[in-house]
């Protein structure tokens, strides 16, 4: 619905002959290719990133995980994502515990545990965003004022969430395992099974957060996928002749909004991100609108539709059907 209401103010504005398209293809069309270029370079190494901190994760389950088999998995993953929206990420952890031969389940642990660490870095981020736009004295527009002044709160409210899910994950031993058990004795045998099946690999999967090793691997690849996250926007940035004189507050800024907006995902159009960017360019940096609709939409392109052709490719070679991941996220897998 975002995304429409975004077209339908576009098709008004071109309608009654406000929207500047002229301007809109000059802003694609003077993008500096050099710059362009290394921010798509910078965003394929965010993928290995997450490789990297995946192994991690499951390095108590295989120590030596196939780096280029979690690699494929994640760039079909995230290609899921763009194709099938939110849904889609079950696609992943399906896929690498297929290749790695590990529960299922104990995968889904592995990505819960990364979708805190991302939502506590694009907290902080967010809130460093709040807080500089605040202290700016920027006068915003009303389609941005309910996001400053829900903001803090919201914030609060998520990186709370998020640390006592943390800390419930580092606590959730066999004990509580059995207890939870104990509490749904009455299920009928068949059920109890299963759910102690599921418990069990659930224990395996987050044991990595009990590890100081293993913590501080995840901590420190955490900070490098958005040190390179950073880069790719400091790279884009530079792309555009508009903003190539803003400073990196500007750029934490961007991608502070940014990072929530992509909590937004629909299939095949995106949605948030591109939304969230052009209020921010056309609210906070005074960007014109048909000029800040351009930037959102090659931003967008990088971030997100840069790994669907190399996904489509390794499904192909991998031969993995779609119509298979389908059933995996509608989560109707045997």
């Amino acid at each position: 619905m975002i995304v429409l209401a975004i077209v339908l103010l576009v098709a008004v504005r071109w309608r009654h002959g406000e929207f500047d398209w002229a301007l809109f293809a000059a802003t694609l069309l003077g993008v500096r290719w050099p710059w362009l270029m290394a921010s798509m370079v910078i965003v394929m190494a965010t993928y290995y990133g997450r490789v990297l901190r995946w192994a991690v994760m499951i390095r108590h389950l295989r120590p030596h995980p196939s780096q280029w088999g979690l690699f494929s998995a994640t760039a079909i993953g995230f290609a899921a994502i763009v194709v099938l929206g939110r849904p889609g990420e079950l696609v992943r952890p399906y896929l690498i515990s297929v290749k790695e031969k590990v529960p299922f389940s104990s995968q889904l642990a592995a990505w819960l545990l990364e979708r805190i660490c991302d939502l506590l870095s694009a907290l902080l981020i967010f809130a460093f965003a709040l807080l500089q736009v605040a202290r700016s004295g920027t006068r915003v527009g009303p389609r941005l004022q309910w996001v400053l002044e829900a903001g803090g709160y919201f914030a609060a409210l998520v990186g709370l969430t998020s640390i006592v899910i943390v800390v419930l994950l580092r606590q959730f031993s066999r004990t509580m395992r059995q207890r939870m058990l104990d509490g749904v004795s009455f299920l009928p045998g068949h059920w109890r099974s299963r759910l102690e099946e599921l418990l069990e690999a659930f224990v395996v999967g987050v044991e990595a957060t009990r590890h100081r090793s293993g913590l501080v691997g995840i901590v420190l690849y955490t900070v490098l996928e958005w040190g390179l996250i950073v880069l790719c926007y400091v790279a884009l940035f530079r792309a555009f002749p508009a903003l190539a004189n803003l400073r990196l507050t500007d750029v934490l800024i961007l991608i502070g909004f940014a990072a929530f907006g992509s909590l937004v995902q629909i299939p095949g159009v995106g949605g948030g991100v591109q939304v969230v960017v052009i209020v921010v360019l056309t609210e906070i940096f005074r960007i014109p609108l048909e000029a800040a609709t351009g930037m959102a939409l090659v931003i967008w392109v990088v971030t997100f539709v840069v790994i669907v052709p190399v996904g489509l490719v390794l499904s192909v070679q991998e031969g993995i059907n779609w119509r298979r991941i389908k059933e995996i996220e509608k989560g109707s897998l045997s």
